[in-house]
């Protein structure tokens, strides 16, 4: 499929806004966050901007974005739709949230549970229809598989682990308990993804020329000639190839950058101080957002899609 880089853009940035502001909340029902209204901006402001920046980049490669509101009408059959009736609700709790702990920072916590269990959830749900906006597509058998939504889960808390560990260490209320959590998180997400990885390669075709055209029993079914002499859109959207050493050296820069990387120097700016310490969450934030970006394409440009076959594919 073609990697298209604001779908790419759309997927990372929406999923670590989400992540952030669920382990914020998580975090914050803990007691390991201070009820200040600096560090309360600084989560939910982030969370709030990553969020609204990838959904409106997702509008770019709509070919109407003007007529993109519609696709909210068709929620009883389309996760599209229902990721966006649930990206909208979901700003409803996480909103209040941010606002409640703005306006009664040392309220009891009576309310905290509830409403921030709320906002978690719709982070959560809204991330899970975002997965299976491809998951649900048994016409591509990569990303048709239960691996699919555990791995943009997995990958949306790993992010926004990350940038929570960063906030929390430059704001001065980071804490063996979040490092720890961060990560846990980024170990989970990385053997997710090798997982999804391994599914990929070792799956049996799903579809074949012989099984597409029904001619299986007379024997193997080959092209006999081209459908067309040039591209077409087809051929373009769901026709992507990638190089089998280019798609290595790609899971290699995912995995390395977008955990190893990470995980490393989260680990060591808990035994460095002044500005070795800083430099390490740097790297943690920058060679996490690397690694995500190079997992996000590959997870695009390696699925087919079984029209494929009508080219001159063999199996799918």
């Amino acid at each position: 499929m073609h990697p298209a880089k604001s779908v790419i853009f759309f997927t990372t940035a929406s999923g670590a806004g989400y992540g952030l502001f669920a382990l914020f909340v998580l975090m914050d029902l803990a007691g390991l966050v201070p009820p200040t209204p600096a560090v309360t901006w600084t989560h939910c402001g982030l969370s709030f901007a990553l969020i609204v920046a990838g959904l409106l980049s997702s509008t770019f490669h709509l070919g109407h974005p003007e007529r993109a509101w519609r696709a909210l009408s068709q929620w009883r059959s389309s996760w599209l739709s229902r990721e966006g009736v649930m990206a909208i609700i979901s700003f409803g709790p996480m909103g209040a949230y941010a606002l409640a702990r703005l306006i009664f920072p040392d309220l009891s916590t009576a309310w905290q549970p509830a409403l921030g269990g709320l906002a978690i959830a719709c982070a959560v749900l809204t991330v899970y229809c975002t997965a299976m906006i491809y998951g649900s597509l048994k016409t591509i058998p990569a990303w048709s598989n239960p691996v699919t939504p555990v791995g943009y889960l997995a990958m949306a808390a790993a992010s926004g682990a990350i940038l929570l560990n960063a906030i929390a260490f430059l704001m001065g209320f980071v804490s063996p308990q979040i490092v720890n959590v961060t990560a846990i998180l980024l170990l989970i997400a990385m053997a997710v993804k090798m997982i999804y990885w391994r599914r990929i390669r070792d799956a049996a075709p799903r579809s074949t020329a012989e099984s597409a055209t029904g001619l299986g029993d007379m024997g193997k079914v080959h092209l006999f000639e081209t459908p067309h002499d040039g591209d077409n859109y087809l051929m373009t959207e769901m026709g992507f190839r990638i190089a089998r050493k280019h798609a290595f050296r790609l899971r290699r820069i995912a995995l390395m950058w977008g955990f190893l990387f990470p995980l490393l120097s989260v680990t060591a700016a808990g035994f460095a101080t002044g500005i070795m310490a800083s430099l390490f969450i740097a790297i943690s934030v920058v060679a996490g957002a690397v690694g995500l970006l190079a997992e996000r394409f590959l997870f695009f440009a390696e699925a087919k899609h079984t029209v494929m076959l009508y080219y001159g594919d063999r199996s799918v």
